[in-house]
């Protein structure tokens, strides 16, 4: 609790940013010059990249960018973008960061053991790294100075209590990317503490037609599934669609939060979300990556530094449209 009051405050002192960061693509570079609005800091300019494992379309690495953008225009940094879902290629993005001898590195661990010689290599160039939203177990085992996100566990643990305040019986936990530690813990979670029967289902997550195939015919051949829960908001889009194609009463809820989201729970066609706050994530992130080369600090003591999780339904939608359709929420 205190590492996240830590991340409210430092989050409480600057303006967010008005639009919507670019992304989609495997590979981006934006340079943040300040003008964003307002004065960047007066330290010497560093160069920040940030790789993750997103996949093709992922809206939910959109807002991640966003704050980490907003923090690099703050702090007078280069802010350098690459992505790649494939565990491979997100570590051959990381050293391609250590050859152009970045000052700090953001990671996500989603495939932990994948990336762990790189980041070896990072911290021999005298690299500091930043993991942030997912593997939050390995972050300081492969020598990054914290982590910053949820704790899957903890976030999927919270759903299945959820569940069983809405009555709900059996639910089908999606998970959009096979391998992905995160995400098999959040289905545990969801299993530690629902009372019914929670069952998996593997999807492409980047083939939404293949996915919506997939839960559609799951819910026609289960007809007592009466809860989806998507583990990402585009495959919560997928799985309101396919419950309507299948003729199911099921329930959609999912994890995390974007402009679609808030609509679909708006209209009720999705019953929850967990929100674990992306824009913190990338915000806070580079934010301690400047503070610990500028003023050696480190954001949580070296402790993980939680950004959710947090259940958001229909009742919060008026307070959170406005963050959210500017790409900030």
């Amino acid at each position: 609790m205190r590492t996240a009051r830590t991340a409210a405050t430092l989050m409480a002192v600057v303006a967010l940013a008005a639009g919507c960061s670019s992304s989609g693509g495997k590979t981006s570079e934006d340079k943040a010059d300040g003008s964003t609005g307002g004065k960047s800091a007066g330290t010497p300019r560093l160069k920040i990249a940030m790789v993750t494992h997103s996949g093709e379309g992922d809206t939910f690495w959109d807002i991640v960018q966003s704050g980490a953008k907003q923090a690099a225009a703050k702090d007078n940094v280069q802010f350098l973008y690459s992505n790649d879902k494939e565990a491979k290629g997100q570590a051959e993005l990381v050293q391609s960061a250590i050859d152009k001898k970045v000052d700090g590195i953001v990671v996500t661990l989603a495939k932990p053991e994948a990336m762990k010689a790189v980041l070896a290599k990072a911290k021999d160039a005298e690299i500091p790294v930043v993991t942030i939203n997912s593997g939050g177990e390995f972050s300081q085992r492969f020598g990054a100075l914290t982590h910053i996100g949820q704790d899957e566990s903890v976030a999927g643990e919270a759903v299945g209590r959820e569940l069983d305040k809405r009555g709900r019986k059996k639910a089908l936990c999606v998970i959009h990317e096979q391998g992905n530690v995160s995400l098999e813990q959040r289905c545990a979670g969801v299993k530690k503490t629902f009372k019914g029967t929670v069952e998996n289902l593997n999807v492409e997550g980047t083939d939404a037609p293949s996915s919506q195939s997939s839960i559609e015919a799951k819910l026609q051949a289960a007809k007592d599934i009466d809860a989806v829960v998507a583990l990402g908001a585009p495959t919560a889009a997928v799985a309101v669609k396919a419950k309507q194609d299948a003729g199911s009463e099921a329930e959609i809820d999912t994890f995390d939060l974007n402009a679609a989201v808030v609509k679909s729970l708006k209209a009720k066609d999705v019953g929850f979300a967990v929100d674990q706050q992306p824009y913190l994530q990338g915000y806070l992130a580079v934010d301690e990556l400047w503070l610990y080369k500028t003023n050696a600090n480190v954001i949580g003591g070296g402790k993980p530094v939680l950004t959710g999780p947090a259940i958001v339904t229909e009742k919060d939608v008026p307070k959170l449209e406005k963050y959210t359709a500017r790409g900030t929420r």
